[in-house]
């Protein structure tokens, strides 16, 4: 028979020539920059108050402050994912935590409010940059599925412990020293991070099968005109239902945009019909792979709660209960005790059907938002209502999270790993986005005719929004979840209704000229 070929740079199974310690390492500088991002928003929360006095700001453009980063983070997303499919998701992911410190350093010296708004943006833009470019390299690092599911969950475990720990070390900065800390933190730990990660990052891990193509074939593969449709669609998009809760959802302001987004959705999604599968910028049969498009929709969930709960119980207790920001913080911290408890869950993916986990994840946060509903309007509410809230919804929404992503990352291949990255946070922010817009519709018109905003009424009706939604998801999975590919390894690229054996170099198996099935680790000794 002939002599076997050797293995391209894209196929070298990478976990084998990289030490346990190094990998440990990397995946320590990954969820570092998981924990930056979530922290550039949440620190914010403490500022925003000082903020107001220090710039004059008016109510719509503080809100601005927290939602511009959150309008370019979502819609940067995709074209960050596809760059780091077809391009080198190392210099992508470098470059975007480089660029967060270097944002966030000028932003710590900004004293007006219009520039402060543009870094917030910029910032955004960066933050993009990292996700999903530090999502492909993970897949890479560990590509066992058992490591790799611990992995994940622990990357994704971070965006929810900073999320919490920000508002701390932010209420922090804001009491004992100044707001500028709040930004000028972030430079400190992500400019010795992108250096420390242009060394430990081996290139080798970068290799793809689309990154090793000529110059002309990757620009071809970007699909840079679908990329380009989509995400000013989704800026369009959720700027609009940002606007819609300040400037009234009747306004043009809110309409226009609302209609030229829809208008250019469609337009995309034709286009991608007319291009070659493979190289469109979302590919149409992502959405079949194995219980894709459930998870996504599970996916517009957690961040909704949490960013509720904590918007919510921000104001009330330091405008509503007069609690200092420092007390706000201590208060918010069983939702960073929790979801950190529950994002080292990731090994029971390979022990129970990813279903029951979620389903399982759901109802804690169905009974923990009751709570909240009934309870909450009173100081005294904290401990019987409030602090079981807390840590039940938590733990159940980071199970949800952790594993709703881990799953999602087994429904397609590898090759996909940086767009369903960028997919995956992209219902994540999108859910935030537009539910955030809902609930604050909905609490504004219940305190127009319940006693205004220092009465609960309002507050509990966006609560009672929130069980419904997690019913409406759990009903949907119950129905939905398709079990049958539990436990089964990810598809081949360009397969989506039959999973593969991984190509790992433990257990991928090719077939020899006999047909009999052999260990590829054995192509060496085969005969010539």
């Amino acid at each position: 028979m002939p002599p076997p070929q050797p293995l391209s740079p894209a196929e070298t199974p990478v976990h084998d020539e990289l030490s346990l310690t190094r990998r440990l390492i990397l995946l320590f500088m990954f969820c570092l920059a998981q924990f930056l991002d979530a922290f550039s928003n949440s620190a914010l929360f403490s500022a925003i108050p000082v903020l107001e006095v220090s710039m004059g700001m008016t109510e719509s453009q503080s809100t601005w402050i927290m939602s511009a980063f959150q309008l370019t983070f979502a819609s940067f997303l995709l074209i960050s994912g596809r760059i780091s499919d077809v391009y080198n998701p190392k210099t992508g992911f470098i470059g975007g935590v480089f660029g967060l410190g270097v944002i966030s350093l000028c932003a710590g010296f900004v004293d007006d409010t219009i520039p402060l708004i543009i870094l917030r943006a910029l910032t955004g833009i960066a933050s993009a940059m990292t996700i999903p470019s530090a999502l492909a390299l993970l897949v890479k690092v560990f590509p066992e599925p058992l490591e790799q599911a611990r992995a994940i969950g622990t990357f994704g475990g971070c965006s929810c412990v900073a999320t919490s720990l920000g508002l701390m070390i932010g209420a922090m900065f804001v009491q004992w020293a100044s707001y500028h800390w709040v930004f000028w933190f972030i430079p400190i730990v992500a400019m010795p991070t992108a250096l420390a990660c242009a060394f430990i990052i081996p290139p080798e891990i970068a290799n793809t099968k689309d990154n090793l193509e000529p110059a002309a074939a990757k620009w071809k593969s970007l699909d840079l005109l679908g990329v380009t449709i989509l995400t000013v669609a989704l800026i369009l998009f959720i700027f609009a239902v940002t606007s819609g809760s300040t400037d009234g959802w009747a306004s043009a302001a809110v309409l226009v945009p609302l209609i030229v987004s829809i208008m250019m959705v469609i337009g995309f999604f034709c286009w991608e019909t007319r291009i070659h599968v493979d190289k469109a910028a979302i590919p149409p049969r992502t959405w079949f792979y194995p219980n894709f498009s459930i998870l996504f929709a599970v996916a517009l969930l957690p961040y909704l709660w949490w960013f509720t709960v904590f918007m919510i119980f921000t104001i009330l207790w330091q405008n509503v209960f007069e609690w200092s920001a420092i007390s706000s913080a201590v208060h918010m911290l069983p939702l960073g005790v929790a979801a950190f408890v529950m994002s080292f869950t990731g090994s029971l993916s390979r022990i129970f059907s990813p279903k029951w986990i979620i389903l399982t994840g759901l109802s804690f946060g169905m009974v923990a938002t009751v709570l909240m509903a009934l309870g909450g309007g009173n100081p005294e509410d904290y401990w019987p209502y409030i602090f079981p809230a807390l840590s039940l919804g938590s733990a159940g929404f980071m199970l949800t999270y952790t594993h709703t992503n881990i799953a999602i990352f087994q429904a397609a291949p590898s090759s996909m790993a940086g767009t369903v990255g960028a997919i995956f946070n992209g219902a994540l922010q999108f859910g935030s986005a537009i539910g955030l817009a809902a609930a604050s519709s909905i609490e504004s018109s219940v305190e127009a005719n319940h006693g205004g905003s220092h009465e609960y009424k309002g507050r509990a009706a966006v609560f009672w929004f929130l069980l419904t939604v997690a019913s409406i998801l759990f009903i949907s999975v119950s129905i939905c979840y398709d079990r049958s590919t539990d436990h089964k390894p990810q598809p081949e690229h360009g397969d989506p209704g039959h999973p593969a054996r991984r190509s790992t170099d433990s257990d991928e198996k090719l077939n020899d000229a006999n047909g009999t099935m052999i260990e590829k680790a054995d192509l060496a000794n085969l005969p010539v």
